[in-house]
């Protein structure tokens, strides 16, 4: 399938403000992506389509259109095949491509994650949550104040650098878990994350609840505090106790459901939850707990997305806008506050009644539903040591940039999968092919896509396999890695740099992505199809 239809950027932008279900996919890799998008665009990059569209796009009927930079690329139909034999049934074409979006005048945004950071700007302009400066933080922790502040982000972004004192808090454990951190109302509770879309958020979470306590967002988060020249922690490990007082949990119980019912959250039953089936709607099941909670057990067919990471980044789990979303916990709490924001955002969200433990009987994380990968040959890790050593064989990764500098198999070249016809033409030609990535999986698809350009550029002769076991089976016969970026076949473009990870980031960098968030709400205004509405 290489012909589909054509929907115009005026066609593409009545859909959303009619809020059909449409799934708009960028299938450029994901830097490309963060350089310009439509508000409402998810990134599915060409490279992944088998490993992630049942997953992210569960109806095959959706409306889906597809878009790469421009008229001309190959990415739209090849991405167009791939998604018809994966089931797909109503493929359209956005004309000209992101070109024809931005010659129509349609608004583009920077970097990732769009929807829920412009909505957190637009939270803080129109509800003006309170914050205060790092200085000012940072005054109150060396003076021992009455202060207790609460890191809003996952627990491993915590680790990687906190303020001074900060305990773990995700964001959909605020209201459950604050007051038990902080008992006493005069004492002042600071909400931060990296940057200012979590504080903003986790802040406004705790005023919309109704706490007693003075409560603010750290101002820009750590970026801000960086920005100030102060001293981040390193490695802490500061969490809540892990179970919530029962006074504690019976307010927060009453707080959330109190928001979650004027934001407009539907709650309901299990039994009703199944009848929200529907051939032509799109349902997402989420249960919004730890994932420490999810592992040990859960709800069938409900899918890990810890609440304040779905509010945080909700264009990557649920990119069909219009669909519907139902959000579970087992205490009456999580699933409200996280539930009162996206319906906030504009999306048809249903809340379950809390279930008793007995019914969060499975455990461990679902084995993903994948298509079956393509026939190709395999080979041992002990036979490409001895091919890489004498040179019969050129060895390309298809992990992820990130992964591969960190370790891969010496001689390896790095290759986005959708570039190979790029990284051929960067690579010394050769007679044998092996392809790897960390489980093989990814590395399966790419040799069928390098098997395909070879017998087109005529070399049908030419032999490719595939590491049996992938790299993990490398490391797991003990032969060696090596590290750095000296064999890249293709540029690293599959990963977007924040400049909010990570502790290396310039301070001009992070001050730009603080001018950038200043201006989210005016793009917003701009682009007039979001349906934010803050309570």
């Amino acid at each position: 399938m290489t012909d589909i239809a054509s929907i115009s950027f005026e066609a593409l932008r009545a859909r959303l403000l009619a809020r059909d279900e449409t799934a708009l996919l960028d299938l450029r890799e994901e830097d490309p992506f963060a350089q310009a998008h439509p508000l409402w665009a998810a990134n599915l990059p060409l490279s992944r389509i088998e490993i992630d569209a049942w997953r992210r796009i569960p109806r095959r009927d959706t409306f889906i259109v597809l878009y790469g930079e421009h008229d001309g690329e190959d990415l739209v139909p090849r991405a167009a095949r791939t998604l018809a034999a994966l089931g797909y049934t109503n493929l359209h074409a956005l004309a000209g491509g992101l070109d024809g979006w931005r010659t129509a005048g349609g608004e583009l945004f920077r970097d990732v994650n769009v929807p829920s950071k412009s909505f957190g700007e637009l939270v803080e302009h129109e509800r003006a949550t309170p914050s205060l400066p790092a200085e000012e933080v940072q005054a109150l922790v060396d003076a021992g104040a009455d202060v207790v502040v609460l890191d809003a982000r996952r627990f491993d972004e915590y680790q990687t650098m906190s303020i001074p004192t900060a305990i773990s808090v995700p964001g959909a454990e605020l209201v459950l878990r604050v007051r038990d951190l902080a008992p006493d109302p005069a004492t002042r509770v600071i909400v931060n994350c990296a940057g200012r879309t979590r504080s903003i958020i986790g802040t406004q979470s705790l005023v919309n609840a109704g706490i007693p306590n003075p409560v603010a967002a750290l101002r820009n988060g750590t970026i801000g505090w960086k920005l100030a020249g102060q001293v981040l922690d390193h490695g802490a490990a500061r969490r809540p106790p892990a179970t919530p007082t029962e006074a504690t949990r019976q307010q927060a119980v009453a707080d959330a459901r109190r928001v979650a019912d004027r934001a407009g959250v539907r709650w309901i039953s299990r039994e009703d939850a199944g009848r929200l089936e529907a051939p032509n709607r799109t349902t997402y099941r989420f249960d919004v707990r730890t994932p420490e909670e999810y592992e040990a057990g859960h709800l069938p067919g409900f899918a890990s997305a810890p609440g304040g990471q779905l509010v945080q980044e909700t264009d990557h789990p649920v990119p069909v806008r219009g669909a519907r979303i139902v959000l579970a916990d087992d205490d009456g709490v999580r699933a409200a506050m996280t539930g009162s924001w996206l319906a906030q955002m504009g999306w048809e969200v249903y809340a379950l009644e809390p279930a008793p433990s007995t019914a969060f009987s499975e455990p461990g994380t679902p084995t993903p539903w994948l298509p079956a990968p393509p026939e190709v040959d395999e080979i041992a890790p002990a036979v490409l040591a001895a091919l890489l050593e004498n040179g019969d064989a050129a060895l390309i990764d298809v992990t992820a940039s990130a992964n591969h500098v960190k370790g891969h198999i010496p001689g390896a070249w790095f290759a986005i999968r959708a570039q190979l016809a790029q990284a051929l033409d960067r690579m010394p030609p050769a007679t044998r092919y092996v392809l790897t990535c960390g489980s093989s999986l990814l590395a399966r698809h790419a040799a069928a896509d390098l098997r395909a350009l070879l017998d087109a550029r005529g070399a049908a002769d030419t032999e490719v396999r595939v590491l049996a076991g992938g790299t993990a089976a490398w490391i797991a016969a003990g032969l060696p890695l090596a590290e750095g970026e000296a064999r890249l076949a293709t540029p690293r473009t599959d990963r977007y740099r924040r400049p909010y990870e990570g502790t290396d980031a310039s301070a001009e960098a992070m001050q730009a992505y603080l001018d950038w968030e200043y201006g989210l709400v005016a793009q917003l205004a701009r682009d007039g199809t979001h349906h934010f509405n803050v309570i």
